[in-house]
C-alpha cells in the first residue's frame, strides 16, 4: 500500500524553519532564518506585554462544541484553515492549551451549516419503523428518500448516530410515504413483532424526543389504554402495560367476582369511549372546525382524534341522518 506524504512546507514560512521533531531537520537557507528570527521576536514582545503565544483551550473548546451541532469537522476545518484533527483534539480535552492565533481564529469563525455531521439517530429510526408498520419497505424508503438502502437498513436495526442529510432526507420521505399505507406483509409482520408505533401514533413534535413515547390510543399509559389496545389488537405498550398492572395491584383487595365486574366496566367504557369521542368529532368538522380546534376541544391529539375517525367510519344510517 502506497502511502501519501505530507507536502513539506516552502522555504520562509515558520513551519519549514522550525522542522518537525523526528520527521524533519529544520531549515538553514536565508528566507527560513529570517523568518524564524522575526517569529521568536514577536512572540517575545508579545511574552513581555502579557500576550502569551499560547493560551486556555476552554474557551475554544465550547466554540467548537457549539458549532458542531450543525457543521460538520470538515467544514470547520476547511473554514479556520486548520485540520479536522487538531479541532477535535481541542473539542475533546486533548489539547489544554492551543496558539494564540488558533484561538483567535476559532473564536470568529461564522461557518454556515451543514449535513455532515452525525446527529442522534432516534427519530429517523422511528420514522423508518413506522414506514415499516403501515407496509413499506426498505426498498421504497431508499428510493423516495434517494438515499442508499445500506444506509437505511442499520438506522431501522438501531444504529445510534445518523449524518443530518440523511435524516433530512428520511425525514421528507418520512412525510411523503406516511400518508399512504404501503402492502408488504413482510414489513408488517416484522414491524408487529418488533412492537413498532405507526406513524398515527407519533406527535411530529415529539418523534425526534428520545424521552416521548408513541400514544397508540390516545390514552397510552392509563388502564383505559390498556383495553383500548387489546379491543383493537394493536401491539401492548409497556405504559399500559404498566397501568393495568398498577389497576389490578389497587383492587388487589377485592373478592373475585367484584373485580370481574369493575374490569368488564373499565373494557366497555374504553370501547364506547372512541366511538363517542369519533360521533362528537364529525358534528364540530361538519360546522367547518378545524380538526387541530377538535381535537383541542376534545381534550386529545390529532393523531388520537384521527385514529378514532379511522377505526370507527361513519355510518350509512348516520350519513342519511
Amino acid at each position: 500500500m502506497t502511502t501519501v506524504r505530507k507536502p513539506v512546507p516552502p522555504h520562509g514560512t515558520y513551519a519549514r524553519a522550525n522542522g518537525s521533531r523526528g520527521y524533519r531537520a529544520p531549515c538553514k537557507c536565508e528566507p527560513c532564518l529570517v523568518e524564524r528570527r522575526r517569529y521568536k521576536k514577536h512572540d517575545n514582545a508579545s511574552r513581555q506585554l502579557g500576550r502569551p503565544g499560547h493560551v486556555d483551550a476552554t474557551q475554544a473548546r465550547e466554540r467548537l462544541l457549539l458549532l458542531k451541532q450543525t457543521v460538520g469537522w470538515n467544514d470547520l476545518a476547511a473554514a479556520i484553515g486548520g485540520s479536522a484533527a487538531n479541532l477535535r483534539d481541542i473539542a475533546f480535552g486533548r489539547r489544554l492549551r492551543i496558539k494564540r492565533t488558533t484561538h483567535h481564529r476559532i473564536m470568529q469563525i461564522s461557518a454556515t451549516p451543514s449535513g455532515g455531521q452525525y446527529i442522534d439517530a432516534t427519530g429517523s429510526a422511528r420514522r423508518l419503523r413506522a414506514l415499516q408498520a403501515i407496509g413499506h419497505t426498505t426498498y421504497t424508503i431508499a428510493d423516495v428518500s434517494n438515499t442508499s438502502r445500506s444506509l437505511i437498513v442499520p438506522i431501522l436495526d438501531g444504529r445510534g448516530s445518523v449524518r443530518r442529510v440523511v435524516a433530512e432526507r428520511i425525514e421528507a420521505a418520512y412525510r411523503e410515504l406516511s400518508k399512504t399505507p404501503g402492502s408488504a406483509a413482510r414489513s408488517m409482520n416484522r414491524a408487529k413483532r418488533e412492537g413498532w408505533a405507526p406513524p398515527a401514533a407519533w406527535d411530529d413534535e415529539l418523534i425526534d424526543d428520545p424521552n416521548a413515547a408513541p400514544d397508540w390510543t390516545g390514552c397510552c399509559g392509563t388502564d383505559r389504554g390498556y383495553w383500548m389496545h387489546k379491543r383493537q389488537q394493536l401491539p401492548l405498550c409497556e405504559r399500559c402495560k404498566q397501568a393495568h398492572a398498577d389497576w389490578l395491584d389497587e383492587r388487589a383487595d377485592l373478592p373475585v367476582q367484584q373485580l370481574n365486574r369493575a374490569r368488564f366496566a373499565a373494557r366497555a367504557a374504553a370501547s364506547h369511549r372512541e366511538a363517542d369521542l369519533a360521533h362528537d368529532a364529525r358534528e364540530l368538522l361538519r360546522l367547518e372546525v378545524g380538526i387541530e380546534q377538535v381535537a383541542e376541544r376534545l381534550g386529545v391529539t390529532r393523531n388520537h382524534l384521527q385514529q378514532a375517525l379511522l377505526r370507527n367510519p361513519e355510518t350509512t344510517e348516520a350519513v342519511a341522518a
